[in-house]
């Protein structure tokens, strides 16, 4: 039987979570807005302000500003939604999620070794297997996926129990 064992931290948390965010309309819409359309209207009215009043120093004003807008805002948006996601759990539920994680390749399931506890998964709730990044996705029925930091594996193969996973989910999924 396969096994590997990692550390599961808040940094992979927010990973999972930016990974939603690319997935978000909404989300995607409102950081395009900020990104162009209001630093573009900015960057007009000083254009227009340098061809039509001449006014040369006030339009490199408002042009900076957009330049600025556009790269900054973005960025604390994305840190404002990292904020958030790790204040939407408790400490009780971080302590739950955050620490040792075993995972066990077995014939009938993947038995999980957590903070939280011990875990069976059967393979027929396991979805898919997603490599993304510096992570390792397993994906399963109910919504939620298994989150494996590549670079905090302890201990085990991961290459050989991805694959090994991929073959359970093709057999039994």
């Amino acid at each position: 039987m396969l096994e590997i064992e990692y550390e599961f931290g808040d940094k992979d948390l927010v990973h999972y979570n930016e990974l939603q965010i690319d997935k978000s309309e909404d989300l995607q819409k409102k950081l395009k807005r900020n990104r162009l359309v209001f630093p573009g209207v900015l960057a007009l009215f000083g254009l227009f302000l340098w061809v039509y009043y001449s006014d040369y120093r006030t339009a490199l004003y408002i042009v900076t500003i957009s330049i600025c807008w556009a790269v900054v805002i973005p960025q604390i948006i994305i840190l404002s939604f990292r904020k958030q996601v790790l204040n939407s759990y408790t400490k009780e539920e971080k302590d739950a999620m955050f620490g040792h994680y075993t995972l066990r390749i077995d014939p009938k399931a993947l038995a999980e070794i957590s903070p939280s506890g011990k875990n069976k998964m059967p393979w027929k709730t396991i979805l898919r297997i997603e490599h993304i990044r510096d992570y390792i996705h397993i994906v399963l029925d109910n919504g939620a996926a298994l989150v494996i930091p590549i670079e905090k594996v302890t201990s085990g193969e991961v290459k050989d129990f991805s694959r090994q996973v991929k073959k359970m989910i093709d057999l039994y999924g």
